[in-house]
């Protein structure tokens, strides 16, 4: 097995560089560089940059409109982005859905959904964990009952991430209740300017609005929009979850903060602190073997071989690492770690202090949210659960 790279592939990483720089608003760059709040218009524009380059579904065939990149092109593509300051993008409809629809959709389906989605005009909602329904999502409760050409919908799903924005919502539905729970779930693509369908905000701790609860109240819904067959959506969500997993992970954007964090330990002082070295260059040590276990894979897939099925594994560390490097840079700023106004943020006050780092304000609220990231995807205990029925069977 060798985890170098070719020098086509090393050209290839220099034309994404090159790509890039000359295309990413520095704008936005900055923001992300260090970590202030993106607005919708923030990611939708880089996403429509990318769609007119044909790279927003940079992991798609070539028959369905992406560049057709192998799983190395796919990696360094990624972290070029990443290393330059662009944003994530946002997953739902190039990494999640769409995949779904290429898998199980119908012709039509596929002709009527992937354009919007690979253009970066249609912003996709995920509508998966309920009330009392997220690691255990088998027993969600938001009902579609078919009646004649369409399914009506009620019920509630909550943390939608970004919903406030959403166009479309793809929603794991339950169609039957005869049978084991994960038999009788449905896959459906919903249009959020439905009547019936409110999206009420759920504010967080430092005041900012990601995450949502979505309601539907005798939603109508076509049922030319139910992907594959009905009753089988428990299949279709575990082939979406295992794109989540594995962009949950996310090393290259922990390659990043880790730089952000050194810069943060030394303008503050903490770098002085043999041991809090020891805890950066121990992190740097887990985020190093995570991108070898993700070029392990890369370099199964492109030999040809069967890759490990490591999404929860992966999805685990990934988490981890992002929760520590979180943590660290609290540490290292101290109380400058803790202010957060959100309307100076938005004037443009980015925790400028004399003889201090600059960007420091959004840590604490950093730091409070990145503890979801064990939890949502598929909290880190089933993963383990899962990792050890994989490997003892």
């Amino acid at each position: 097995m060798d985890l170098a790279f070719t020098p086509e592939e090393q050209t290839f990483r220099q034309s994404v560089r090159d790509w890039v720089h000359a295309n990413l608003p520095q704008d936005i760059a900055h923001k992300v560089h260090h970590n202030l709040h993106l607005t919708r218009e923030d990611m939708q524009r880089w996403a429509r940059i990318l769609g007119k380059k044909g790279w927003l579904g940079h992991g798609w065939p070539e028959q369905f409109g992406g560049p057709g990149w192998n799983a190395v092109q796919k990696h360094l593509f990624e972290e070029e982005c990443a290393l330059a300051g662009a944003p994530r993008v946002v997953p739902f409809g190039p990494v999640m859905v769409a995949p779904v629809i290429m898998a199980f959709g119908s012709p039509e389906q596929q002709q009527r959904f992937l354009p919007g989605i690979a253009s970066g005009d249609v912003w996709w909602s995920q509508g998966y964990s309920e009330p009392g329904s997220g690691s255990d999502l088998a027993s969600l409760k938001t009902r579609a009952e078919r009646k004649g050409d369409k399914y009506i919908v009620n019920g509630q799903k909550t943390w939608t991430t970004l919903g406030q924005y959403g166009d479309w919502i793809f929603c794991l539905v339950r169609t039957d209740s005869s049978g084991k729970p994960q038999t009788g779930i449905s896959f459906l693509l919903i249009d959020m300017k439905s009547p019936g369908i409110q999206v009420r905000p759920i504010i967080m701790l430092d005041g900012g609005h990601e995450v949502n609860e979505v309601w539907f109240d005798n939603v109508e819904v076509p049922a030319s929009n139910l992907v594959g067959e009905e009753n089988k959506g428990w299949t279709y969500a575990k082939h979406l979850l295992s794109h989540e997993r594995t962009n949950i992970a996310d090393v290259n954007r922990s390659k990043r903060e880790l730089e952000r964090l050194k810069r943060i330990a030394k303008a503050e002082g903490a770098w002085d602190d043999t041991r809090f070295r020891d805890e950066i260059a121990k992190l740097e040590v887990d985020i190093v073997a995570l991108e070898m276990l993700v070029l392990r894979v890369l370099s199964a897939e492109k030999s040809g071989k069967n890759s490990l099925d490591i999404a929860g594994l992966l999805k685990i560390r990934g988490s981890e690492i992002q929760q520590r490097y979180a943590e660290l840079m609290m540490l290292a700023a101290g109380p400058y770690a803790l202010p957060f106004i959100r309307e100076a943020m938005e004037a443009g006050w980015q925790g400028d202090f004399p003889g201090g780092a600059t960007g420091l304000a959004p840590l604490a609220a950093t730091y409070f949210n990145m503890r979801k990231t064990t939890i949502y995807g598929g909290s880190n205990e089933v993963q383990r659960n899962i990792v050890a029925q994989t490997v003892l069977g």
